[in-house]
């Protein structure tokens, strides 16, 4: 290593040196165990609405991979550039010619971009309170930073569906399709994965949230250590879901049936327990009462030889057999007959069959304080059989009675509580393997689908009710949950929760990412065509466009993209027809860059407005506004922007008259001064700073984004 780094000081270009030396360090840390990768070229992104100017990265626009330029000078509309691999020049690649009009600025990693969000529609069918649900078509890379601003530390659930790397050329990496001919498919999936997983990471609640990973056999695997790399101290579970009960046939191979679950448990994050076990069509519902388990324990691990502290008596009356005491545990030596019996009882001890001694399931301490709670209790006792059944309440069946979940509702003739669950149903572990009709993506993804938007095709969609499912282990008693979907395809989650929404009335809301690709033999059709990425004949046939958006709609409002009232009902947990719709809101936008040398303040302050507006909550209809007044209150949202910080004491009295108000945005470059009006607001508010040049605000694609716990 020692001469590498001899050679890299005689590179006599100052930013390829120093480009280099950095990879060098980052090899030298590289791990030698666990999941190991290449860590490819970090992506980069295009820019269609840029200007392109002399020092910018720039690409042909209809040629797809990663072969970048860097301008030199522009004469005429012809622009003279160098090659360049990642920013850098290529010796004997220079002074190349092309028209501005076939560029298109590229950014690559660590090159400062200013997002913008724009609205491209909405559909408002929720009460004026309800928080909105929000689409973004963008690339999720760029958009996950973004959303650090809004939710660091925020988000309830994530639940994402990222591409399997099948091969079959469905998921591009910088700028190209990946097939199954390309060696390092693997490594670019990891290291695609890797960096959306970083900023995922940040975006969780680290006290108490869940991050939901489906995908199939090519990369179960890699996903594990990949999670396990990315999430250490995490409890990760994987589930096996059946998903197509007819399997699919392959050449001499097992037709499988199946995909995977994985669930990252954050922080305090619980497994909420509901009436289905998952595995089986047992209806657990429909069952009121609590399971009281039995004390008798047998079995190899409950022979008394292995549990000496938990062979002892308990004395039942002999006038009706009632308990009377509970005696201390005798070991291994003493004999049964030495035991003193209270009078007017019996004693009762452990199992005894087949020759062999058993035990009880507690000690004595352990019994007699579940006792004095009322949760221990003789069964149907048949002295002439000489049987004794006894039960008790578990540790978890009081915990459900201390969090309401189990109801008390009397006593016994034994003093035990008389018990039943809170809402009549009886719950149920989840299994590890699912085998639910309702998850039958062919049925219930997409037939859906094709219900919702008919003539509209979209790959293997989820089916509505695994989304739906998965879920409500985590959410279902979070009403206000935040869920996030950067891989959001067909919109099949936010579609979910507005289904969990209706079901008890909540006011969860989603936040879901997708972008706007064509497949690969699209994009073939369409360049041969003529039309290029960023174009409207060629962005009509994206699937945001042509799936998501549409998709979302046709949920939302119970009718098909041509009108009509969409035929058919729900199924499981809530039946109703499909074309009541839901009463939800939800705003759908695309992910704008800006030029920070072009755009004027008033416009910047546009471009800006609707993430103060996610900021805050995504509560009450989002209005425009280009920022040329003094401040700015919305009618509805709960905020309040102080534009011009002269007019602080004004704004502050205006401020007093509005009730709904919880968040202030304050325009200052000085933090002193900023410091200053927050102590004077008081802690009511949830106080920001904004700079004045509105972009630098929310400036992403720095090297410090990927760093743990680094600010965006």
């Amino acid at each position: 290593m020692a001469k590498i780094e001899d050679l890299i000081l005689q590179i006599p270009n100052e930013r390829l040196r120093a480009g280099i030396a950095a990879e060098v360090k980052a090899l030298k840390k590289t791990k030698k165990f666990g999941l190991v990768f290449e860590e490819h070229l970090p992506e980069t992104v295009r820019l269609p609405r840029l200007p392109v100017k002399p020092g910018e990265l720039v690409a042909l626009k209809r040629e797809a991979g990663n072969q970048l330029w860097r301008v030199k000078t522009i004469h005429k509309n012809i622009a003279t550039c160098d090659r360049a691999v990642t920013g850098y020049p290529a010796a004997g690649e220079a002074n190349q010619q092309f028209p501005v009009s076939d560029l298109v600025v590229v950014r690559s990693f660590g090159d400062a971009i200013y997002p913008a969000l724009v609205s491209v529609g909405r559909v408002e069918r929720g009460s004026p309170d309800k928080p909105w649900h929000v689409v973004i078509n963008a690339e999720n890379f760029h958009t996950l930073q973004l959303l650090l601003y809004c939710y660091e530390g925020k988000v309830d659930a994530i639940y994402i569906d990222p591409p399997y790397n099948s091969g079959a050329r469905d998921w591009k990496y910088n700028n190209d399709y990946i097939d199954k001919n390309d060696p390092w498919r693997h490594s670019k999936w990891l290291s695609m994965m890797q960096k959306r997983l970083k900023l995922a990471k940040r975006l969780l609640n680290p006290t108490d949230s869940v991050l939901i990973v489906t995908i199939d056999e090519k990369e179960f695997q890699r996903l594990a250590l990949l999670l396990e790399q990315q999430f250490p101290g995490c409890t990760i579970q994987m589930v096996t879901t059946v998903i197509n009960p007819k399997g699919t046939a392959r050449y001499n191979e097992f037709s499988r049936v199946e995909e995977y679950v994985f669930f990252v448990f954050i922080g305090a994050a619980k497994l909420q327990s509901t009436g289905k076990d998952m595995l089986t069509n047992r209806d657990y519902a429909a069952e009121s009462e609590v399971r009281w388990r039995g004390l008798a324990r047998t079995g190899r691990k409950g022979l008394r030889s292995n549990n000496p502290g938990s062979w002892y008596p308990i004395f039942l009356k002999k006038s009706d057999f009632s308990i009377h005491s509970i005696g201390d545990a005798i070991g291994r030596e003493i004999a049964e007959a030495s035991v003193k019996v209270p009078h007017g009882t019996i004693a009762v001890w452990p199992p005894n069959k087949d020759g062999h001694e058993y035990s009880w399931s507690t000690v004595p301490e352990t019994l007699r304080t579940i006792q004095a709670k009322g949760g221990f209790k003789t069964g149907r006792i048949n002295p002439a059989k000489n049987s004794f059944p006894f039960y008790y309440l578990s540790t978890g069946a009081f915990e459900k009675i201390a969090n309401g979940e189990i109801v008390v509702t009397g006593r016994g003739p034994m003093n035990e509580l008389i018990i039943e669950f809170a809402d009549g149903a009886k719950s149920a572990a989840p299994r590890s393997v699912w085998n639910q009709v309702a998850h039958d993506a062919g049925s219930h993804g997409t037939s859906l689908l094709q219900r919702l938007i008919p003539g509209k095709k979209f790959p293997f969609p989820k089916s509505l009710y695994a989304v739906e499912d998965a879920l409500r282990f985590f959410i279902q008693r979070k009403t206000n949950a935040l869920v996030l979907d950067f891989f959001g395809g067909s919109g099949t989650t936010t579609h979910a929760v507005a289904r969990l929404n209706k079901q008890d009335g909540g006011s969860r809301r989603s936040i879901l990412i997708t972008n706007n690709e064509v497949s690969a033999d699209e994009a073939e059709a369409l360049r041969q065509s003529g039309f290029e990425p960023g174009q409207p004949d060629w962005e009509v046939h994206g699937i945001f466009e042509q799936v998501t958006r549409p998709r979302i709609v046709a949920a939302f409002s119970g009718k098909t993209p041509d009108g009509h009232a969409i035929s058919g009902d729900y199924k499981f947990n809530d039946e109703f027809p499909i074309a009541d719709g839901f009463e939800e809101n939800v705003e759908f936008f695309s992910v704008d860059f800006l030029d920070p040398d072009a755009v004027a303040r008033g416009d910047a302050f546009q471009a800006i407005l609707p993430i103060l507006w996610m900021m805050a909550g995504c509560r009450g209809v989002r209005e425009e506004s280009k920022g040329s007044q003094a401040w700015f209150f919305p009618k509805q949202a709960p905020f309040g922007v102080l534009i011009k910080e002269k007019e602080f004491r004004a704004f502050r009295e205006a401020l007093a008259e509005r009730r709904q108000i919880e968040w202030i945005y304050l325009v200052t470059d000085s933090e002193e001064n900023f410091g200053l009006m927050r102590r004077t607001l008081g802690r009511k508010f949830h106080c920001v700073q904004l700079y004045k040049n509105y972009l630098e605000n929310f400036r992403i694609n720095t090297p410090e984004v990927l760093i743990e716990g680094g600010a965006a």
